[in-house]
């Protein structure tokens, strides 16, 4: 058993900038599956949105943020979150991000939904510089013990003890390059891990989004809330070799144009902000042109700006199409809708404290009220950065609780897996039937599909789990097919279409925004 202050589960922007917060005060565990440079928070181009110039202000960001959401945000939250935008930035700032700057001083690009230009950027590779510039320190800082290669298989809890207490005493760990199963005790654990786009066949995320944060928390016993809304990043590459490579937001802020194969624009007929509309409004309508003529794809064209405007302010999107013999300065880019975000979640607070003491959440793994049913650009970093550092400063000003003997993971009566085919086999099924039934437009039957198809998923998975010692593969399955429960419970929920919901069977958005929000039943004691 390893003992610590604090346990940070997962080591994207959210899990790192806290784990930096907390080192000059205690010690610190931050797991991450695969190295701290592979995460969510690595790949996100667009930048970071916050209020930075004057001519803009903090009751705009909210109000784009609040129209983007469908009206099912939570006001104090979205509030909280612009509030803090800028001391944020600063952080960062004072960390090293190299920031693109201009003759005002740093640059500000403007994304869809918003009405002003509010997003701080490194070129088109704003999460890549902020994660290199946060690993440095997390590396060099030695309150920090990183656990690279290893995945959390659960949460300990009161529950798990035998003791009824609602509160959480740290995790078991699979050590992936070994197979040993460590028990880390420590009095408050954050998780980090970030979303659940590994849910679904075309996904923007890295390997690693597999919703494992959201299923621990919910089989600790915490509120999920508004599952159902899965963000459809509208413009991945379309192309055999590119796996998730994903076309930035800020290509149609800066005057990208939507296109047909014959050139025809077509966004103007969907909705009068045409390409600048927000996500969910731009991904249905791709969807649609799609499906109503067959298309593979779509095309986003840039070439209008011209080649030194192009290479200035997209240069790795520019090299990396060029590689696969694309050349965005005289062609257009292929695009597809691809699942990019998980705007709902496990519930937390303003402190980030679920629902179980102990325990806390922060970035894409919770669902803080902020993004509503739909979340604008470039607000996903800025929340990672608020509330890693509100959760920091309640486990600062908390009392250390002592911690009891926690038991070692139990292997006494399980064998080694028999047939690994199981699980490829049963991941591929999931992500296809999430795709075809749970994707951009939805309907009851396909719905009441996918839940049968889980339920099956879910007796196999379990009786697998129960037999077999635990492996990464069969971690991950376990947790994206108890995700997709969420998903499709939630979604079964809503009577009505909202922001990224829509229904064919209740395409009207109701009069009230209400949240949809489940919990496992505890067992009694």
């Amino acid at each position: 058993m390893q003992n610590f202050d604090v346990l940070i589960i997962g080591s994207g922007l959210a899990g790192q900038s806290a784990a930096l917060r907390l080192a000059k005060h205690c010690r610190v565990a931050l797991v991450s599956k695969r190295s701290l440079e592979d995460s969510a928070s690595g790949w996100a181009q667009g930048g970071i949105a916050a209020v930075l110039d004057s001519r803009d202000s903090i009751e705009a960001h909210i109000q784009d943020t609040l129209i983007a959401g469908a009206w099912l945000n939570d006001e104090p939250a979205t509030r909280f979150v612009v509030e803090n935008g800028r001391h944020s930035i600063e952080w960062l700032i004072e960390q090293g991000v190299p920031f693109t700057k201009d003759d005002a001083g740093y640059h500000l690009t403007r994304e869809g939904g918003h009405s002003a230009r509010r997003v701080i950027h490194v070129a088109d590779a704003t999460g890549l510089a902020v994660q290199d510039t946060l690993t440095k320190k997390v590396r060099a800082t030695p309150n920090i013990t990183v656990l690279e290669s290893h995945i959390a298989i659960d949460l300990i809890t009161g529950e798990k003890l035998g003791t009824g207490e609602n509160r959480c005493f740290g995790a078991y760990v699979l050590d992936s390059r070994n197979g040993e199963v460590i028990t880390i005790g420590a009095p408050n654990t954050l998780i980090a891990t970030g979303g659940a786009g590994k849910v679904y066949l075309y996904t923007t995320n890295p390997d690693t989004s597999t919703g494992d944060g959201i299923a621990m928390a919910y089989r600790a016993g915490c509120r999920v809330s508004n599952m159902e809304f899965i963000q459809f990043h509208p413009t991945c590459l379309y192309h055999p070799q590119a796996k998730s490579f994903l076309i930035s937001e800020a290509v149609r802020g800066e005057g990208g144009l939507l296109r047909l194969p014959d050139g025809t624009r077509f966004m103007l007929e969907h909705d009068e902000r045409a390409e600048l509309a927000p996500r969910d409004i731009v991904a249905r309508a791709i969807d649609f042109e799609m499906k109503k003529r067959g298309l593979d794809c779509v095309f986003l064209d840039i070439s209008h700006k011209g080649e030194d405007f192009i290479r200035n302010h997209f240069p790795n999107i520019h090299a990396r199409c060029l590689e696969l013999g694309i050349d965005i300065a005289s062609e257009p880019i292929p695009v597809v809708p691809a699942a990019h975000y998980t705007c709902g979640g496990i519930v937390s607070d303003l402190k980030g404290r679920t629902d179980v003491a102990g325990l806390y959440v922060a970035g894409e793994a919770s669902c803080t009220g902020l993004h509503g049913a739909n979340r604008l650009a470039s607000n996903s970093l800025l929340e990672c950065l608020v509330f890693s550092e509100a959760a920091v400063n309640d486990i600062l000003a908390s009392k250390t609780k002592a911690l009891p003997t926690l038991p070692h993971w139990d292997e006494s009566r399980v064998t080694d897996a028999d047939e690994e085919v199981v699980i490829s086999h049963n991941w591929d099924e999931l992500r296809r039937f999430m795709w075809d039934y749970v994707g951009i437009v939805r309907t009851t039957k396909r719905l009441k599909r996918a839940k049968h198809r889980i339920g099956l998923l879910m007796r196999e998975i379990d009786e697998f789990y129960a037999n077999f010692r635990v492996s990464h593969d069969l971690i991950e399955l376990r947790n994206l097919v108890a995700t997709a429960d969420l998903i499709v419970r939630c979604a079964m929920q809503r009577k009505e279409s909202r922001g990224l919901h829509f229904s064919r069977d209740y395409p009207e958005m109701l009069g009230k925004a209400k949240n949809t929000v489940l919990r496992r039943r505890l067992p009694k004691h």
